[in-house]
């Protein structure tokens, strides 16, 4: 099986290596698709695009899924969204 990599800004790395933030929120209208019907073995949620072999800036997780909900976060605007809630705790 794949892994499933996550590159993140370094505040929301930050908070998943501290424990604060459990999942990680990625558009439903761009990821349900890549999500849908795929199973994955781990996932790597990366600080930025560190270089190969950085494992201070790479957490490894294993896949526990996603689920739909909707938020309203500034990253994402004033406005509701769906999206895809990926588990990274």
């Amino acid at each position: 099986m794949a892994d499933l990599h996550l590159n993140l800004k370094g505040e929301y790395f930050d908070q998943i290596k501290a424990g604060a933030k459990s999942h990680e929120y990625r558009l439903a209208a761009t990821w349900l698709k890549r999500l849908s019907r795929k199973s994955f073995d781990r996932i790597l949620v990366k600080r930025g695009y560190p270089r190969s072999g950085d494992a201070v800036r790479i957490i490894e997780r294993p896949w526990r899924g996603f689920e739909l909900q909707t938020i309203t976060h500034p990253h994402f605007g004033s406005e509701p969204v769906d999206v895809c809630a990926i588990r990274v705790n």
